[in-house]
Parts: C-alpha cells; structure tokens; sequence
C-alpha cells in the first residue's frame, strides 16, 4: 500500500519503530497493530494517504481479529497429560478481548486452572502469577516461544523455562542471547515436556 511512498523493508522498520513507540499507550494485540499502521501509514505519506487505505487497514484488522484459532501439534495431548498432575497456568499478554476469544475459539480452557492475561511479561509480572498462585518460583515452569517475555523473566526469578522456538516471531521479541542455566531446556516440540517435568 505504502510503496510509492517508500520500500517495503522501510516501511516495515518504520511500522515497528512505531509499534515499539506505542507499546506504552496501546500494549500488545492486533487492535494496537492497527492503530500504529494507520499511524505509520499517515506520517509516511504525510498525511496524505487516502481513507480508503485507512479502511483497508481497519478491514485487515477485522480479517486478523476474525481468523480462526489453529492450536498447535501436540498441545492439547499434552494438556491432557499433565491436567490433574500439575496447576495449569495459562500466562500470557495483550489485548483482554482479542486473548479470551483465542482461548475460547481453541478449546483449551478446560484445562488450565488459572488464566492471567497480562499487560507485559517481565519479572515483576510474574512474580505477581507466583505469589497469587502461594508457590515458590522454584515450583514454577513457564513453557513458551519467546525466550524474552516466557522464558528470562521467569529464569531470573529461580523458576523453569522452556522455549519451544516458532519460525515466526516478532522482532520486538527476539533476543541474541545464549542462555546458561540448568533451570532452562530449549525443546523442539512441546511433547518432549513431559520428559522433563
């Protein structure tokens, strides 16, 4: 839409640049994704861009909003699994409407005995889930695919992590980083937890 205004990995930068600028205002989820296109959209064309391309954002929005929920291989086997051996917590961030409709449209509610969906993922979120849940962060294993917000936060505080790596992530959550600890395990499949819990 933008690319006669500039190329497309400037666009891109662009767009992240400003989506990193309004986590603050907006938080994580695919209505603030809207909000820095638009935004992204107006202050690189100059406040040119035609309300037509405003509304095809806001119609991509809806299309993102609206997409089916695809649960990934091997969670609700393991989900069965571990349900009645363990408190399951389901901890994640963004936007509260947009995460209770993925968990609903998933079918994986049934399983978990608490649901935090959180503003932010650091170590002063999760130390928060700990003390509510009255365990020992060492108690506490965190499965996740961002070693940034699932897995060093909770490391840092003495609990377990776990990152199951995805081919896709965004680039405000990735980190170049080796991790050291014997609480960490790097998985290629969310299966081969069971082998170690």
């Amino acid at each position: 839409m933008l690319e006669n205004y500039l190329p497309q990995h400037t666009t891109a930068r662009e767009l992240l640049k400003t989506e990193i600028d309004n986590l603050p205002l907006y938080g994580y989820g695919i209505k603030a994704f809207m909000l820095s296109m638009i935004e992204t959209a107006m202050r690189v064309t100059n406040n040119t861009i035609p309300n037509e391309a405003i509304e095809r954002i806001i119609s991509y929005g809806k299309e993102m909003l609206n997409m089916p929920v695809e649960v990934m291989d091997g969670v609700a086997e393991v989900l069965d699994q571990l349900k009645g051996k363990y408190r399951l917590v389901l901890a994640t961030k963004g936007d509260l409407l947009d995460q209770e409709r993925k968990l609903k449209k998933s079918g994986l509610e049934k399983y978990f005995h608490h649901i935090e969906i959180m503003s932010e993922k650091k170590e002063d979120d999760f130390k928060k889930l700990i003390k509510h849940l009255d365990i020992a962060p060492s108690e506490f294993a965190m499965i996740g695919n961002s070693l940034k917000s699932d897995v060093m936060p909770v490391l840092a505080l003495g609990g377990y992590g776990f990152h199951i790596p995805y081919h896709i992530i965004w680039a405000h959550e990735r980190v170049d980083t080796q991790i050291v600890n014997e609480n960490f395990k790097q998985l290629s499949s969310i299966r081969e937890v069971l082998q170690h819990l």
